[in-house]
């Protein structure tokens, strides 16, 4: 099932190498990681531009915590397909 290739880490390459011996992939628990570190970055962001747009902290907060969960959500799957493209690795 298509789904297996977001989170079934035997069949996407993580466990290939590159002639490097560096690997070319990454276990879905880091994109998880990776995506909740970007989120809390990247919603205190949101959270400070839009008390400075509507002057509400509230307001401010209530954004910030909807678009936290969205687009951790969107970068984990962003990520995982990113991993199954070959393009661009050595």
């Amino acid at each position: 099932m298509a789904i297996d290739l977001f989170f079934d880490s035997k069949k996407t390459s993580n466990k290939k190498k590159s002639t490097t011996g560096i690997n070319n992939s990454e276990t879905p628990i880091r994109s998880i990681v990776k995506s909740i570190s970007w989120r809390v970055l990247g919603t205190l962001d949101t959270v400070l531009i839009s008390w400075l747009i509507t002057g509400k902290m509230t307001m401010a907060l209530t954004i910030g915590s909807i678009e936290f969960f969205t687009k951790m959500i969107l970068y984990f799957f962003h990520e995982r397909l990113w991993n199954l493209i070959k393009w661009g690795k050595h």
